[in-house]
């Protein structure tokens, strides 16, 4: 019998990349759904940068096609996107519209005819603004209307796809949504924060079991994102236990419940003058714990933190400090260092090792498959004379990422697929179109892709099953590079 070589990833692995429905769909009131909070949020004066909105975005709504056939020939075998919520029930709850559904199985019979996995996620933020209206996540009603939408979801779709996610980020909609009030829909409470948390962990444990129910094959996964807190003076016992409190916020209010059944005590204790945690209601945590098949994980950059006592100053993701509001409950003392590395154009520092150790977490944590659902940078890309795009930083993050991903898989995590963020240039929440995450670089103005050095450099990863060296490059790019 022969061995898979460390330096390879094994045949079935999955190598996709990843999409949101706001992002690049365009808005979802298009072909007769309703307006999320994204719509609200973005439309709103101030929220965005330059009032950039999600009403067309990469139009992927009607390019679907073409985008498809782009990621076949990149090589994808899998491709997570996420549905728009508002697209197929307009208020959230009730009648659904036919015309969203149908768009979702045309987007489908073109994965299929391409052989390309789908890995569905239900909800990458865009709550129908219905729901927001009569409370949003804060409130019980809300997760109480996400398990009847997984469900109708699971029964038109449960058949055509075998890998579903709940939630993508649920720390991003309970803490940026409703405590900082950076992302949609803007509110800064650090109450509903905590309340919008446990409704999350609660939806995605009863969406677990209806979607089991009605498709009993599925593999069902929640999508977490990476915080990696490290003390910055790790002989301070103060900054190391800064560094668990906000592990716990981060990270530990979803973990702990998903896998013990409870909320981290240090959590339950820095927030008891928030919140008295009265909307965890008897039964809710046991329909929480071990409701996983499989753990996505999205990683970025890693954090240092320390303690602090006097006024609050965090650093913003240019890399600066500021004062704001904070998105953290019960952390008033623990201040967030400025990064140390090299930074991205979003401000985040490039550490793939804390990659790796997050990964070996995971899975020790989990004891369930991983998928790496979310991993890249945003740089500040240019176009040369020639036409080529040079993102050496984009496929250099991809190369030392994904070797930290194949030496955590030698030592013994179950990794079994990695998404690439993002197949194409989008809509990048409040940063509007000012950050390019893309393998394809979208002209917004023509709605014209063309292949970055990354995508061929990823192409030729895919192709091989091994991480391409970097200096590989130039003999992989088209002249020109390849446009749609």
């Amino acid at each position: 019998m022969t061995t898979q070589s460390p330096s390879q990833f094994p045949t079935d692995f999955l190598f996709g990349a990843a999409t949101a429905a706001y992002q690049i769909e365009g808005s979802a009131t298009n072909g007769g759904g309703g307006a999320s909070i994204w719509d609200t949020f973005s439309h709103t004066e101030g929220k965005t940068l330059n009032g950039d909105t999600g009403d067309v975005a990469c139009d992927h709504y009607n390019r679907y096609a073409d985008d498809v056939a782009a990621m076949a020939e990149i090589g994808l075998t899998a491709y997570r996107f996420s549905f728009s919520w508002p697209r197929i029930l307009p208020t959230g709850r009730g009648e659904v519209n036919h015309e969203g559904i149908a768009f979702y199985h045309r987007l489908l019979d073109e994965l299929e005819s391409r052989g390309i996995e789908p890995i569905a996620t239900l909800y990458h933020w865009d709550l129908p603004q219905a729901l927001e209206t009569q409370g949003g996540w804060p409130v019980r009603s809300t997760a109480e209307a996400f398990v009847e939408y997984a469900r109708i979801m699971a029964t038109e779709f449960g058949s055509r796809i075998r890998y579903w996610t709940t939630f993508n980020e649920p720390w991003c909609t309970s803490f940026l949504g409703y405590g900082s009030g950076a992302h949609a829909p803007g509110r800064s409470d650090h109450a509903d924060s905590l309340a919008a948390t446990h409704h999350l962990n609660l939806a995605h444990g009863l969406a677990y079991r209806a979607i089991k129910e009605v498709a009993p094959e599925a593999t069902v996964s929640i999508v977490l994102n990476s915080h990696l807190p490290r003390p910055w003076n790790v002989a301070d016992p103060r900054d190391l236990h800064a560094a668990q409190k906000i592990d716990a916020l981060a990270n530990g209010v979803f973990i702990e419940p998903l896998t013990l059944g409870r909320y981290p005590e240090i959590t339950l204790e820095s927030t008891k003058d928030i919140t008295d945690w009265a909307f965890v209601q008897d039964g809710d945590l046991d329909a929480i714990k071990g409701s996983l098949d499989l753990i996505g994980v999205n990683y970025y950059s890693s954090h240092s933190v320390r303690h602090h006592d006097g006024p609050r100053h965090d650093t913003g993701e240019d890399g600066h400090k500021t004062t704001r509001f904070s998105c953290w409950p019960g952390a008033d003392d623990v201040e967030f260092m400025p990064l140390i590395g090299r930074r991205t154009t979003m401000g985040w520092n490039v550490d793939p090792s804390g990659f790796h150790a997050h990964l070996m977490r995971i899975s020790r944590a989990f004891d369930v498959p991983i998928i790496v659902t979310e991993n890249g940078a945003s740089w500040p890309d240019e176009v040369d004379e020639d036409g080529r795009i040079r993102d050496i930083d984009r496929y250099t993050y991809y190369h030392d990422h994904l070797s930290a991903l194949l030496l955590a898989r030698a030592e013994g995590a179950d990794i079994r697929g990695y998404m690439a963020w993002s197949l194409m240039d989008n809509f990048e929440w409040g940063w509007g179109y000012s950050k390019r995450f893309g393998m394809l670089r979208v002209d917004y103005d023509t709605q014209v892709r063309t292949w970055k050095d990354s995508a061929y450099w990823y192409a030729e990863t895919i192709r091989n099953r091994e991480v391409t060296p970097l200096e590989a490059i130039e003999g992989l790019v088209a002249t020109p590079p390849r446009a749609y």
